[in-house]
C-alpha cells in the first residue's frame, strides 16, 4: 500500500515557546523528511505492507509503530536548531482506520494545529485527520 500523508494549517516557525518548529515523520526511532512549519503544507509518501484482512490484516515497514492490531505511523513535531532536531510532541495516525479491504493508495489529509494554535498530537480522528 502506499499511504500519501498530506499535512495543512501548519503552525509556523514559533509556537508555544518553540522555535524552529518541524514535523516530520518516524521512520523507526528516528525523525525524517522534517517540513518547516511555517510552509503551507507537507506531504510524505510511505510504502507499508499490508497482509492479511479483517482482524488478521496487519501492517509492517518503516514507519509504521506499535502492536499488531494496534499499528501506527507517527508525525513527529521538533525544534530544529544548528540541524539537530529536539523532539516535543508527536502525533499517531491509526492505520486500523484505514477501511477494509485495504486499497492500494490511501491519502490522510490531516489538520496540523489544534485550536489553541498548537502542533496537534496524541491519537489523531476525524475531524483532524480524514481517510479517502
Amino acid at each position: 500500500m502506499e499511504l500519501r500523508i498530506v499535512g495543512h494549517d501548519l503552525p509556523g516557525l514559533r509556537c508555544g515557546g518553540y522555535v524552529g518548529v518541524h514535523v516530520g515523520i518516524q521512520l523507526r526511532r528516528e525523525p525524517a523528511e522534517w517540513v518547516p512549519g511555517d510552509r503551507v503544507e507537507a506531504r510524505w509518501t510511505l510504502s507499508i505492507e499490508v497482509s492479511g484482512s479483517g482482524p488478521d490484516r496487519d501492517f509492517r515497514g518503516p514507519a509504521v509503530q506499535g502492536r499488531r492490531g494496534d499499528r501506527f505511523v507517527y508525525l513527529t513535531w521538533g525544534e530544529v536548531i544548528a540541524d539537530e532536531f529536539g523532539m516535543f510532541r508527536r502525533a499517531k495516525l491509526m492505520l486500523n482506520d484505514i477501511g477494509d479491504p485495504t486499497p492500494d493508495v490511501v491519502t490522510a489529509s490531516v489538520h496540523l494545529t489544534d485550536a489553541h494554535g498548537m502542533p496537534r498530537c496524541a491519537r489523531l480522528t476525524t475531524p483532524a485527520v480524514q481517510w479517502s
